[in-house]
């Protein structure tokens, strides 16, 4: 029998991870996006990661039929977008400057890296869809990352 839901987030709660924005823009080229921390580097050639979205959310829909998302790793100063893009509110890019990757999903401007991706293969995750994406451009800057551990937001110590 597996571990119920409550006790599975308790035990993964102990895993830091670092947050991103995960964005696409549907067919009249409104932004929309999610605050995510299930994402991890697949492969190197060819070029590919993965985002788990969860299927309730209006992006994951887009992501599907657009085919295309980017991944915006957020630096410790992003923790208000983190939150934004974590709520309920209906417009999510509302005060967050951004520019269009090559594909046009939104890459949020004050992010530590981020990643333009082409969907490759989906897979089912329960709850969540498992995206993986071809990598077709990136970048980084030198900057601290923002991390998630049990529930909050956290910066690294130095």
């Amino acid at each position: 029998m597996p571990v119920d839901a409550s006790e599975f987030r308790r035990i993964l709660g102990h895993w830091t991870s670092g947050v991103a924005v995960v964005a696409t823009v549907d067919r009249a080229g409104t932004p929309h996006g999610l605050t995510a921390s299930a994402i991890a580097s697949v492969s190197l050639d060819p070029p590919l990661a993965l985002v788990c979205v969860e299927r309730s959310s209006d992006t994951h829909d887009l992501i599907r039929d657009r085919g295309f998302f980017t991944i915006s790793v957020l630096a410790q100063d992003d923790e208000r977008v983190a939150r934004q893009f974590a709520s309920d509110e209906s417009d999510k890019f509302r005060g967050v400057a951004w520019h269009a990757a090559t594909s046009g999903a939104p890459i949020v401007d004050s992010a530590l890296a981020w990643l333009d991706c082409t969907v490759h293969a989906q897979y089912d995750g329960g709850d969540h869809t498992i995206f993986v994406g071809l990598v077709t451009a990136g970048n980084a800057r030198e900057a601290e990352p923002l991390a998630y551990y049990r529930g909050g937001y956290h910066r690294l110590g130095t």
